[in-house]
């Protein structure tokens, strides 16, 4: 990578995005540090029921078929939302989509357990409960890409974005400790009492911070599923289940911290921005998969562990990657934009539960799994690497009023 001679191109880029008023020093700190806790919050109640299932099967008498379509249903619901919740955050502001989508989500995470209870159709509640939070939760990343395309200027959007990320790392790495702790002591309603409540506190916060909030008008703006814990190639992962819990979501935080500060570094160096975009995929997709096509070809506990652990880690350089190139090209509608690409993502995911589970089912092995996800991200790697650019394409970054 050789530095551009000239910078015209990045310095009118940030000119374009100054129209709207972007956050001070001060303001960047605070909300970095509530949108991570945000989306920490975000999968601490996303990963509830994975860490409940076993235990809700059991109370309940679902069998494994009757548990996946509870656990699948919340793609079913996250891909219906992600382009309106882009659309609402380029217009009103990806904050105020956030609050309230979170106030509602949070709210039915807590009431969970009740709903469970309320006549004997728990499959049907249950059902219907995961794919309301998925409608609700799939708003969250394309109104949080259209709030950071508007508020935080190209050079800083990498390490913010990222740092924000984390929290999905850390949101499941808490939930896994945590949960699993509750359900002995407790029971598994208390892992969505916790994550509920926990989750309408920081709303109320929130709120009580930023009044304006509360006023709509012009503003002066993964899916992830549930990780296999491999028992079925390491039987003694049966009593060290935790280290498949913890041990890549550790990995994968400062991993993600350090891809956004290597990306806004080597941008502030000169460094152009496609370059850096494609740099950051080419770690994420690329040296992610040859780890996992290794995870599928040992026979080791610990290199397992080890593997998995570099593939998640290099895997949260897409932050710094494609989804903030999103708001390279497009501040005034990255919302939109993220939610359309985000849709893909999340039909990926109701897709490859499915196909995951044949594939294990009819060669007996996880190999062939971590073989398809080494080719599907190879070939998004490929289409970046010739079709990605950077330059701004967008011509007004004005919001409408509702």
């Amino acid at each position: 990578m050789q530095p551009p001679r000239d910078k015209a191109h990045r310095d009118k880029a940030n000119q374009d995005t100054a129209g709207d008023a972007q956050w001070t020093r001060p303001e960047r700190q605070a909300w970095t540090g509530t949108l991570l806790l945000g989306t920490c919050l975000l999968y601490c109640a996303r990963v509830s029921m994975p860490i409940c299932i076993v235990s809700m099967s059991q109370d309940f008498g679902w069998n494994k078929k009757e548990a996946g379509i509870v656990l699948s249903s919340f793609f079913w619901g996250y891909c219906l939302t992600q382009i309106l919740g882009g659309h609402l955050g380029d217009r009103i502001g990806g904050e105020k989509v956030i609050l309230l989508s979170a106030s509602a989500w949070g709210f039915l995470t807590a009431a969970t357990p009740l709903l469970a209870h309320l006549g004997s159709a728990h499959l049907v509640f249950m059902t219907f409960s995961r794919i309301l939070t998925g409608l609700l939760q799939g708003v969250y990343f394309p109104a949080l890409t259209s709030l950071l395309s508007q508020k935080v200027r190209e050079s800083e959007r990498a390490f913010i974005y990222s740092t924000v990320g984390a929290g999905s790392q850390f949101g499941t790495l808490v939930t896994g400790a945590v949960g699993s702790l509750l359900l002995d002591w407790c029971g598994w309603q208390s892992v969505f009492y916790l994550s509920g409540g926990l989750t309408l506190l920081w709303v109320c916060y929130v709120y009580r911070s930023h009044p304006g909030l509360g006023r709509f008008g012009t503003k002066p703006a993964d899916g992830r599923a549930h990780q296999g814990s491999l028992e079925t190639a390491f039987p003694e992962a049966l009593c060290l289940g935790w280290v498949f819990n913890m041990v890549p979501w550790l990995v994968a935080i400062p991993a993600s911290l350090f891809s956004g500060f290597l990306s806004d570094h080597l941008i502030s160096q000169g460094y152009r921005t496609i370059t850096v975009r494609k740099f950051m995929q080419v770690m994420g997709l690329g040296l992610s998969s040859v780890f996992a096509l290794c995870l599928g070809h040992t026979s080791s506990f610990c290199k397992s562990v080890f593997f998995a652990s570099a593939s998640i880690g290099l895997h949260t350089f897409n932050h710094s990657g494609i989804s903030v190139n999103i708001q390279d090209l497009a501040p005034s509608c990255a919302g939109v934009l993220f939610g359309v690409a985000n849709t893909a993502g999340a039909l990926a995911g109701v897709v490859g539960v499915g196909l995951g589970g044949y594939l294990i089912e009819s060669t007996g092995s996880w190999t062939s799994v971590f073989n398809l996800v080494a080719a599907v991200s190879s070939l998004g790697l490929c289409s970046f690497l010739v079709f990605g650019e950077a330059q701004r394409v967008d011509l007004s970054p004005r919001r409408e009023d509702l």
